[in-house]
């Protein structure tokens, strides 16, 4: 292994889960941390930590500068960025391997490409990945964007084309509506991304969300089959699926091996992730967008392969070519992710930074939870609301759900509200357990099922 010390370019569970995967292949890991991070678990458990600033993300996490210049001061030969933050920052990957360190992700060039929502649509196309029909690249002005609408016909999105998250996203139903929603998704992208651009795609009813997870070394790449994510808030995720039970097994073929195709066309290297949206009515497919870095919800799909993906993501940009074919990924079982949030979900899930008085974790076979939360940590108040990540894994659906009941009853966070009154709620409901949901479903089923302290 050509890494020796890797820098933790992130916080909470995505830290800890970096640090541990680290651990087992006998590398050792300094922890950035802004100065808010310090008594995190991931800072605690790390082999030496460096402060890259303030408490502010800006200031910290989201510091290029800073964080190259805490990697490089504390000896380190390789930057892991996790998910969100910089993660995705092609100008700070190029950083990192200009100053002699690796990146463990894509390359900058693929980060450059795929990046851009707009482009990686053109690039998709020419793969012979189904795109939703939509604008020819970004669109410059009102004007640009009205012409593209009418071709497209309404409704249409409005997306960020340097986006993700479901930031900057908004839904035009007409010319006044798109006139109204441009400015305001400029101004969203601006301010999250540092880069207003936008695109328009066509607007699917009823669409399942449906992405694939890729491994690449930058020759050849894999897929390790799919994960639903169509249960949703605000277009933030809140509940994943792996594999998709929306999807034939010819179904499920088909769109696997058009992820693989793109992420071969591109020279994919490390973990990266493929969305797709779903007609099941229909059983069409439609590539979104790429995510160049690892998902936060990876964990259902290492439970039915078997695979650690942060750990194969640290061999292969340590110059380890991909140890595996299509062949060695079984797909077994039935695995279901939720999220637990500080957010308060009888309170219009108003952020609920707190101190945890008390913590009772699930256990039990296939029962996992990823966190970094102990008994007397002080949740800060700046950054995402997520605590963690409860994962589980059976022989079926029906049994992960049932295993999912019983862990969430044993789950109990103390100290702030949490989002797995959520959980406890939709594990119970029939649509839910039916499988009978879609991107728009969970904020209907809101409106109608108000959550009560």
């Amino acid at each position: 292994m050509a890494i020796r010390r890797i820098f933790v370019a992130n916080r909470g569970e995505i830290a800890l889960r970096i640090i541990r995967a680290a651990r087992e292949l006998g590398i050792a890991t300094v922890q950035g941390v802004s100065a808010a991070d310090r008594e995190m678990l991931p800072a605690r458990l790390a082999d030496a930590v460096a402060e890259i600033g303030p408490a502010q993300a800006g200031k910290s996490y989201l510091n290029k500068g800073a964080v190259l210049h805490a990697a490089i001061e504390s000896g380190c030969d390789a930057v892991h960025p996790g998910y969100g933050f910089l993660s995705e920052n092609a100008d700070f990957a190029q950083m990192v391997e200009e100053a002699g360190l690796t990146f463990i992700g894509p390359r900058p060039e693929t980060i450059r490409r795929m990046g851009d929502k707009a482009t990686a649509r053109s690039i998709a196309a020419e793969a012979g990945v189904p795109t939703v029909p939509g604008s020819e690249g970004r669109v410059e002005g009102l004007d640009a964007a009205r012409a593209a609408a009418a071709t497209i016909g309404f409704p249409v999105m409005i997306k960020a084309a340097a986006g993700g998250g479901g930031r900057g996203i908004r839904v035009a139903r007409d010319p006044d509506e798109l006139a109204t929603l441009i400015p305001q998704a400029t101004a969203e992208a601006k301010a999250a991304f540092g880069d207003g651009g936008l695109y328009l795609e066509r607007f699917v009813a009823r669409a399942r969300h449906v992405e694939v997870q890729v491994l690449g070394d930058g020759r050849d790449a894999i897929h390790l089959f799919e994960r639903e994510c169509s249960l949703q808030r605000r277009r933030q995720k809140v509940w994943e699926e792996a594999p998709a039970a929306c999807l034939s097994p010819e179904a499920s073929e088909a769109l696997c091996a058009s992820a693989v195709r793109l992420a071969k066309t591109v020279g994919y290297r490390g973990a990266g992730t493929l969305e797709y949206l779903y007609d099941a009515e229909t059983g069409a497919f439609f590539f979104i967008e790429m995510n160049t870095r690892i998902q936060v919800e990876h964990p259902v799909t290492e439970m039915i392969t078997g695979i650690d993906l942060v750990r194969e993501m640290i061999r292969i940009a340590g110059g380890e070519p991909l140890r595996l074919s299509q062949a060695d990924v079984r797909p077994r079982g039935h695995a279901i992710e939720v999220r637990i949030n500080a957010e308060d979900p009888a309170s219009a899930f108003r952020p609920a930074p707190g101190t945890i008085t008390a913590l009772s974790l699930p256990g039990g076979p296939g029962v996992r939870v990823d966190t970094m939360l102990y008994p007397g940590y002080a949740v800060p108040p700046f950054y995402d609301s997520l605590l963690a990540k409860l994962v589980i894994h059976d022989e079926s659906r029906e049994a992960a759900l049932a295993r999912l009941g019983r862990a969430l009853g044993e789950l109990a966070v103390e100290g702030l509200p949490t989002t797995a009154a959520l959980h406890r709620a939709l594990v119970a409901d029939p649509a839910v357990r039916a499988g009978d949901v879609h991107t728009r479903w969970l904020e209907a089923w809101l409106e109608s099922h108000p959550l009560t302290p």
